[in-house]
């Protein structure tokens, strides 16, 4: 990918939803939500304070990330469906073998 963004913005790679409820009805395509998880691909290298430091972001690429429904704006890049978002539209970082690294 050829793609910087700039300042505190970030570049999410949406992870798949669930296909299975927890009773295990198969979810259709239709009815799938978009998930609120992702993977962070790329970084910006920070926004500036007041008086004009560079504070780096504190997610980085690779990260697993969970961010707010309507967050971001839809993107294709090299055929590839991404968000871009800035840093504040994460909400945390899901660390630990539970994150899935399935890519959509």
């Amino acid at each position: 990918m050829k793609f910087r963004p700039l300042h505190d913005r970030v570049v999410v790679r949406r992870l798949n939803a669930e296909e299975k409820t927890a009773g295990g009805i198969i979810i259709p395509d239709t009815a799938k939500e978009k998930p609120m998880e992702g993977e962070i691909v790329a970084v910006g290298p920070g926004a500036r304070n007041e008086r004009g430091e560079l504070v780096a972001l504190d997610v980085k690429a690779g990260d697993i990330v969970l961010f707010g429904k309507w967050s971001g704006t839809e993107v294709k890049i090299d055929g590839e469906e991404l968000l871009i978002m800035k840093e504040s539209d994460v909400m945390g970082v899901i660390e630990g073998s539970t994150a899935k690294k399935k890519a959509a």
